[in-house]
């Protein structure tokens, strides 16, 4: 007998950069999946020496994670594969080698098991990845989405159902701290070394721009705030004398710890800012009061704090996942898979033939 939407057992595995996640989730007739089980594997120790994601060894390493990974979820469920009635994976956008390797395993299972299969949206499961949290959100809302090379603001009114307000025209924010980062001499992951370091320093130390503050539009532009960073690093460089024979990053390691986490301060500051202002804009545009948070920087814990006082004085309630699902995870992909399903947006496919699509907008999403 087919199992009703609102009770499917649903296998994700996300594998679309430097993560493999898997989990597993189960619908329930509320229409907010429960967890039940889920493992991740970061690679961050691998990609360290490198400075940043070297596409071909992540996806090697997925596959060798993947499985040891959905045998102990599975375990940690107390669940059998069998007992699995869809299996979803991240379908894009993200590295393309990468995510062939989630998409050819989940067909690979699905195949094997006779279970259907569901291709997601990267950034769908992290805009729906508060539903997981203890305080999760309720259609329709703002959300503010701010995951790797993605920073955009969308109004949601049920699942699927998406419309861009704004977005970025080059750098996103994760992208403007992994840069100034590096140039600042801080290890990969930058954008979590530079807010550590930030927390030290005077975020008024150094007058750094806020693009399209004022624009009159919910647009961001984050790649002239890492070229202003830069130039104050060199005046920074050059002020110490350790400019000559030595790479940017390289002789701003050797600068006073005070300074480096001054600039880092105003760094972020910037960034927030803008971000914060933006997402109070949207709000006002879009008449709700409701907004959703999701990706990595949603973790940022500036962001969270002056989000939340901006927030509150106009009456708006901001949902955020759990700290540990922000970053790249299996579980916001199987949470998105039962989400679709039980919504009647999309049908899981018994066809295992697949594709991925390593550029994807969300606003284009269809079933």
């Amino acid at each position: 007998m087919q199992k009703e939407p609102s009770d499917l057992r649903v296998l994700g595995i996300e594998s679309s950069c430097d993560e493999t996640g898997v989990a597993l989730v189960r619908s329930r007739p509320d229409g907010v999946p429960m967890l039940l089980a889920h493992a991740l594997h970061s690679q961050i120790d691998m990609h360290q020496a490198y400075g940043g994601v070297v596409p071909e060894l992540a996806s090697r390493d997925h596959i060798r994670r993947v499985l040891p990974l959905a045998r102990q979820v599975m375990q940690a469920a107390d669940c059998s594969l069998r007992q699995v009635d869809v299996v979803a994976y991240t379908r894009g956008p993200g590295l393309a080698g990468a995510l062939l390797v989630g998409a050819a395993v989940a067909c690979a299972l699905g195949a094997g098991l006779g279970k259907p299969v569901l291709g997601v949206h990267h950034l769908e499961g992290h805009l729906l990845s508060p539903f997981l949290s203890a305080d999760p959100p309720a259609f329709p809302f703002v959300a503010l989405l701010v995951s790797g090379g993605h920073t955009q603001l969308m109004r949601v009114d049920g699942v699927g159902q998406y419309r861009l307000l704004g977005e970025t025209i080059d750098d996103a924010a994760g992208e403007a701290f992994d840069k100034s980062a590096k140039l600042m001499g801080l290890p990969y992951p930058g954008g979590p070394a530079l807010s550590r370091l930030a927390q030290q320093g005077d975020p008024a130390a150094f007058r750094l721009p806020r693009p399209l503050l004022h624009s009159g539009n919910l647009d961001f532009s984050f790649a002239g705030l890492k070229t202003a960073v830069m130039v104050q690093a060199r005046k920074l460089v050059a002020a110490h004398g350790l400019a000559e024979g030595l790479a940017l990053d390289q002789a701003m390691r050797q600068l006073p710890a005070t300074t480096r986490a001054d600039l880092a301060a105003s760094t972020e500051a910037a960034i927030v800012e803008v971000l914060v202002k933006k997402s109070v804009a949207a709000m006002a545009h879009a008449g709700l009061a409701r907004l959703v948070v999701a990706g990595g920087v949603g973790a940022n814990r500036l962001l969270r704090q002056q989000l939340g006082e901006a927030m509150a004085h106009r009456g708006v309630r901001v949902h955020y996942p759990e700290l540990d699902l922000c970053t790249d995870n299996g579980a916001m992909i199987a949470l998105a898979g039962a989400m679709r399903l039980q919504s009647g947006r999309q049908q899981a496919s018994t066809e295992y033939a697949f594709d991925v699509r390593p550029r994807w907008p969300l606003d284009q999403i269809t079933a």
